[in-house]
């Protein structure tokens, strides 16, 4: 009888952890801004506005019908076709399209491309954390904020950060995103602003950080599933975000905060919510967990695109 009771204490105590779990994983997304719109999606697709630019790419999360006239779809300037796997492929020019255009994003212009592996340069369900990192900036009191930026690709983070008045270190991997993002630095006219680039590993310059005592007040983690430092450094996002994890965590300054998003096929929101917590503990504060999306413009349904946990001592 008692080796029973504990049983049952045992299994409500994992069913109560089981719905808290639920409970602290949530749904974040954005229903765009003026430059961007989520203009329809189904079949596998998803038709979107970058500025004045419409494109048709591939999006497998998209199971549902589309919604819009297949003329709408057909006013594409450019549709992007090729292997989702390796999100490698080419886009098929439609309509003229400029080598580059500008998008507004909030106090960033960022200049968008159609880039071989479907990208364009801009991630507009970032949005959301964009504007919690600047609600996170000013309350920032008395010292600049200084603001760690990895994988930090072609930098709108860094650059609104940047015009919020904080110190940006920005690291990419690749020498190409870098000289990209500061092209969206000068036409966003932040040529003066207080921005380090560092072309290097991230996890190699996160532990470098640590080992000079370096600290940040916000620290925004975008890393890819795989990827390769410019000195053939492998990353494994499975293997290598733990240490690197546990790197952030020792460098975030007395009230700081922590934003991870991945991209990753077959991972859930739990396991990264649970990694953040690990890293942090002890620390106290507030965690968010859940996915990222985008929202239709018509309203009635939403993308998923990413997976998140963000981190804030109150």
């Amino acid at each position: 009888m008692a080796q029973d009771n504990q049983q049952r204490r045992d299994h409500a105590a994992h069913s109560a952890a089981a719905a808290g779990d639920a409970a602290r994983l949530q749904l974040i997304e954005t229903a765009g801004f003026a430059d961007y719109a989520l203009l329809d999606s189904g079949a596998g697709r998803k038709l979107e506005r970058f500025g004045s630019i419409v494109v048709d790419r591939p999006e497998p999360q998209a199971l549902w019908s589309p919604r819009a006239p297949e003329r709408e779809w057909r006013h594409a300037h450019a549709v992007f076709s090729g292997d989702d796997e390796e999100e490698k492929g080419r886009w098929r020019i439609d309509r003229p399209v400029p080598e580059s255009w500008p998008v507004k994003v909030g106090a960033a212009t960022m200049l968008c491309r159609l880039a071989s592996f479907r990208h364009m340069g801009l991630f507009p369900e970032q949005m959301p954390h964009w504007e919690w990192m600047l609600a996170r900036l000013a309350e920032k009191r008395g010292e600049t904020p200084r603001v760690l930026n990895l994988f930090a690709y072609t930098g709108a983070a860094t650059l609104l950060a940047a015009a919020a008045g904080a110190h940006v270190t920005h690291v990419d991997a690749s020498k190409k995103a870098i000289a990209w993002a500061k092209e969206n630095q000068a036409a966003s006219g932040l040529t003066a602003a207080p921005i380090r680039w560092m072309l290097d590993d991230a996890a190699k310059f996160a532990a470098r950080e640590v080992r000079r005592g370096k600290t940040y007040h916000v620290i925004l983690v975008d890393p890819p599933k795989f990827g390769r430092g410019p000195d053939g450094e492998v990353w494994d996002l499975f293997t290598s975000l733990p240490p690197l994890m546990r790197d952030c965590a020792a460098l975030l300054a007395p009230g700081a905060a922590l934003v991870l998003t991945v991209y990753a096929i077959r991972a859930s929101a739990l396991a990264f919510d649970q990694l953040c917590r690990e890293v942090l503990s002890g620390r106290g504060g507030s965690y968010q967990s859940g996915e990222l999306a985008i929202r239709e413009a018509s309203g009635e349904r939403a993308v998923p695109t990413s997976l998140f946990t963000r981190w804030s001592p109150a």
